[in-house]
């Protein structure tokens, strides 16, 4: 079916459930109205395909968007002049000293037992090999168990972690903690499989962090395809030589900033429901399933709740955080500065930072009662598909808020894909459909602005 043929047989489905008799505790007559006219905003001319129009005009513009680099920073004023453009309330920019890691050039070549360029991206916060190839010998594991048992085999090698992909929770601790552990074992540099259930041929960056008083030895992630191919050489019993080239240098922190736009309360405006995602991204791809296409939809809500005339009884804050990869640098920072009015005013943060794809709900982490309200206010999205509510939700930037008892969520949506893309070269406006920023934009508004305007406030954790 068409995508506007779509929109109509949703339209007339929310028109249906929106004249359904009952009246419920927290929802009222008028939500469901302008739940309404809020889907009918988000999914039709000229609102529909706005936000990723904006995501494409900017990523093109600018390219990547990694901490530290001038073109986050000028990402940063564009998107500043755009919020200001929309008539936001309360648009400013908020200081945030950010790690500045450069790439730099890098190769790998397998040497024996034949040749073979492998291909690769150095993970972030590397050193590099000092201005000369390393060539060394390799070690292949399965797991940081296998590792440990075959340490004296490591030593003066290259370590390559062949770990089969678990889930990214699991997986991820190969990429974020190999390099500390191949050091601990003697090695001179590690190859991390990338994180992915699935792959063509792309090697997946990330951070990774170097423990103390560990050797900080260069550290990439190579594609699953090479991973696998230098686990079965070595199965086979051949010898397998690398040569590992990285310039990859950590320079001193820098100042970006985090970026705040309002649509100020009219009962309760010291209140505050946030809605945000991370503008930065790695240095490859576009970012635009992580996180331009999540962030830039989280914008699209208050320009919806702007063109409708709509202002809430509580204030509803645009957060678009810096520094996400490297560790949540910047919730932690607006946390630091915010903490008091946090724990008093903040009512709920939503944080979308798993691509942009069809909504089928949302995950929140708070109270009993909390979850009772939003699971209510989510009916309001039966007619989309995405009414349904899961314990647990939030993200890297606003857990500081949730360790102070503010309730915290995401959405949930149907991102079976997402980590295809994550962190490749693959990750450019291609990989996101515009009617899937609408979708998004328009779930997480409707329960955004509701729970903006409910009566009574969401009780805290």
């Amino acid at each position: 079916m068409p995508f506007i043929a779509r929109v109509t047989v949703l339209l007339g489905l929310l028109t249906l459930a929106a004249a359904a008799p009952g009246r419920t505790q927290w929802i009222s007559p008028d939500h469901k109205v302008v739940a309404q006219k809020f889907l009918n905003a988000a999914l039709s001319p000229p609102l529909a395909g706005l936000s990723w129009n904006r995501l494409a005009e900017m990523s093109d513009t600018f390219g990547p968007r990694i901490s530290g680099s001038q073109a986050l920073e000028s990402s940063i004023d564009w998107i500043v002049q755009q919020l200001r453009s929309d008539g936001f309330d309360n648009v400013h920019t908020e200081p945030v000293q950010v790690p500045r890691w450069v790439r730099g050039s890098e190769s790998c070549e397998m040497l024996s037992p034949r040749q073979k360029s492998i291909s690769l991206l150095g993970l972030g916060t590397s050193v590099g090999t000092n201005g000369q190839p390393i060539e060394a010998d390799v070690l292949v594991v399965r797991s940081f168990d296998e590792l440990r048992q075959r340490a004296n085999d490591a030593k003066g090698k290259i370590v390559v972690f062949n770990q089969p992909f678990v889930s990214y929770g699991v997986s991820a601790a190969y990429r974020t903690s190999g390099a500390s552990e191949a050091s601990k074992a003697g090695a001179v540099a590690a190859l991390v499989r990338s994180v992915t259930p699935f792959s063509l041929y792309s090697p997946h960056t990330g951070v990774q962090h170097y423990q103390a008083n560990v050797t900080q030895i260069p550290v990439a992630c190579i594609t699953v395809e090479d991973a696998e191919l230098l686990w079965r050489i070595q199965q086979r019993g051949s010898p397998i030589r690398l040569r590992l080239t990285m310039s990859a240098q950590n320079y001193p922190p820098v100042t970006s900033r985090n970026v705040v736009a309002d649509i100020t309360g009219s009962t309760y405006p010291e209140q505050v429901v946030v809605v945000s995602g991370h503008i930065d991204s790695w240095d490859v791809g576009a970012g635009a399933q992580d996180d331009g296409g999540p962030a830039f939809s989280m914008w699209q809500i208050l320009k919806i709740v702007k063109t409708l005339g709509l202002r809430p009884r509580r204030t509803l804050r645009l957060i678009l955080w810096t520094c996400e990869e490297f560790g949540g640098i910047g919730g932690e920072a607006y946390f630091a500065a915010h903490q008091q009015n946090i724990s008093q005013n903040y009512v709920l943060a939503i944080e979308s930072d798993l691509g942009a794809f069809h909504p089928t709900g949302f995950g929140i982490t708070g109270s009993p009662e909390a979850f009772a309200i939003v699971t209510e206010i989510a009916q309001l999205l039966a007619p989309l598909n995405a009414s349904q509510v899961l314990k647990g939700g939030g993200g890297e930037d606003i857990g500081p808020m949730g360790r102070v008892g503010v309730p915290t969520m995401s959405p949930t949506t149907l991102d079976s894909t997402y980590f295809w893309f994550h962190h490749t070269n693959a990750d450019t406006m291609t990989a996101i459909l515009p009617e899937n920023m609408d979708m998004l934009s328009a779930s997480l508004g409707v329960m955004a602005y509701t729970v903006a305007d409910l009566k009574d406030r969401l009780p805290k954790n």
